[in-house]
């Protein structure tokens, strides 16, 4: 039933963007209006013309788990566009999904068991971030009930080198993040997401707001880890996928990974950003 209402509520929402923008002369500006400067990722007329309906979506806690590393959501990632009437999310060069650094619990030594390096490198030097990146085609399915979402992890330090990645434009990690049900695999078991409510954009009626959504995925598989590479010394190259995959537990499975997203997701007519 929640799942059906945020259907109905954003479909509804789009079709009345949707005939604002019919109404409106046609848009030429490639930069947004005063006001409206944090849909600058979204397309302008001249940059995609498909584009019908600009969004912003914030989110902005969750974790995300993928084999036994479990990565909680603490600095704000924005994810930025437009999208037409099929669904496909695009965005031009100030949109997308901008690099966010997470901390990864237990750090370097954690992800790759090699205590030793504590020594070689210091601890300050252990720190380990994960940045989510766009690895595919978004879409918005069921105009918000879902998001489609090919993404690669890039885990960052200095002792990895600078290509450690898990998954990668060819073998990305899919996530289908849903407001509703997931149908997972064994292990893991069902698990629910929650529908955003109606809220008051600080922008009036012409931005429509929605709050306090959580987006849910137990079902996505996660790939082994590819270019970690720890060099000795300065000069001398070793890899390290396999130990990073072991600890790690990776590669992992459909039905053993999970992540929950908390969002806010304002929509407007392009039309509106670029008048």
């Amino acid at each position: 039933m929640k799942s059906r209402r945020i259907t109905m509520l954003i479909s509804a929402a789009t079709m009345a963007v949707a005939a604002l923008a019919l109404l409106a002369p046609a848009a030429f500006a490639t930069t947004p209006a005063p006001g409206y400067e944090r849909f600058a990722g979204c397309p302008s007329q001249t940059e995609n013309p498909a584009v019908v309906i600009c969004m912003r979506s914030v989110i902005n806690g969750g974790h995300f788990k993928m084999g036994n590393k479990d990565v909680p959501i603490v600095n704000p990632m924005t994810l930025s566009g437009g999208f037409d009437y099929t669904g496909k999310i695009t965005a031009n060069s100030k949109g997308g999904l901008p690099p966010v650094k997470q901390k990864v619990p237990g750090g370097v030594i954690g992800l790759t068991g090699l205590t030793w390096l504590a020594e070689f490198l210091g601890i300050e030097a252990l720190t380990l971030y994960a940045v989510t990146e766009i690895a595919g085609q978004p879409f918005l399915n069921e105009f918000g009930e879902e998001i489609e979402l090919p993404v690669r992890v890039h885990l960052e330090n200095t002792a990895l080198g600078k290509n450690c990645y898990v998954g990668s434009f060819t073998n990305p990690i899919k996530l289908h993040l849903t407001t509703g049900t997931t149908n997972p695999p064994l292990p893991n078991g069902p698990i629910s997401g929650t529908v955003p409510v109606e809220g008051k954009s600080d922008l009036g009626e012409s931005v429509l707001l929605f709050e306090k959504g959580v987006f849910v995925d137990n079902s996505f598989a996660a790939p082994g880890a590819t270019g970690c590479v720890l060099t000795l010394f300065g000069f001398i190259p070793i890899s390290i996928n396999g130990l990073v995959n072991l600890q790690s537990g990776l590669p992992a499975a459909a039905g053993t990974n999970e992540t929950k997203q908390n969002f806010n997701l304002e929509l407007t007519s392009r039309e509106t950003v670029y008048p």
